[in-house]
């Protein structure tokens, strides 16, 4: 599944620091997990998110979740991580980050970000083993039952 990682919101570059206490219980959550079911990125996509972020004081990574929508039922949102929640993880991948949110782990876990390029067209791409079916479009997906 491919996402475009844009926003037409205007950066806010006044947001409030985060607690590093908040920071700390993220990456905890996140590295209480086995390996396998961790998130990852690879070299492109780290490239490429560091060119983004570059210069926004205010991103901390990517925020990468799940939402309903769609023919097939979830499609992923993506956008700057700029506050940490209570039930966020907080994945560190050779210095970039992906924040996501617990309710939408279960559907993502495993996965790895990756930047592909395919002829003029350049995305972020989520390689998503839980992945059970997604629509024509390859807008939305639908995963596996946890047994």
């Amino acid at each position: 599944m491919t996402a475009d990682v844009h926003s037409a919101q205007p950066v806010d570059t006044t947001s409030a620091p985060v607690e590093p206490e908040r920071i700390e219980a993220a990456k905890a959550r996140a590295l209480a997990l086995p390996a396998e079911e961790r998130l990852s990125m690879t070299d492109a996509a780290r490239g490429h998110l560091e060119r983004t972020f570059a210069g926004d004081e205010s991103a901390l990574g990517l925020r990468l979740g799940i939402k309903k929508s769609g023919c097939s039922g979830f499609a992923y949102v993506m956008d700057a991580a700029r506050e940490v929640h209570d039930d966020d993880l907080w994945f560190d991948c050779d210095g970039m980050v992906i924040v996501t949110d617990e309710a939408s782990f279960p559907a993502i876990r495993g996965s790895t970000l990756d930047y592909v390029v395919e002829g003029l067209t350049r995305m972020l791409h989520v390689d998503n083993p839980n992945i059970e079916d997604s629509c024509g479009c390859g807008e939305s997906f639908t995963v596996r039952d946890e047994d």
